[in-house]
């Protein structure tokens, strides 16, 4: 995924992510951010990094690989967690 954010940024997100995934991330969106969104790769590694703890500044450093295996896995915790509220909403 980092390979593919560096060579082709502006590729489909849905090359890399489910359509779970990407409903939670756009849900996770702040509103500042949802006006225009763009599913692309590059969109998608800054929201994952930005579940990880990864702070926006100006100057739009790098973003770490610890950060984005953090905001991976609260990105599968958060799938889950939506995919439990579905099950729920078609049973009751």
């Amino acid at each position: 995924m980092t390979y593919l954010h560096r060579n082709s940024p502006q590729s489909p997100a849905s090359m890399v992510l489910t359509k779970v995934q990407m409903d939670v991330l756009i849900a996770n969106t702040p509103p500042k951010l949802k006006n225009g969104v763009e599913c692309t790769v590059d969109w998608a590694i800054t929201a994952i990094a930005r579940l990880g703890g990864y702070l926006e500044h100006r100057k739009r450093t790098a973003i770490g690989i610890q950060v984005l295996w953090r905001g991976w896995l609260e990105l599968e915790t958060l799938c889950q967690g939506w995919l439990l509220h579905l099950n729920l909403k078609l049973r009751y």
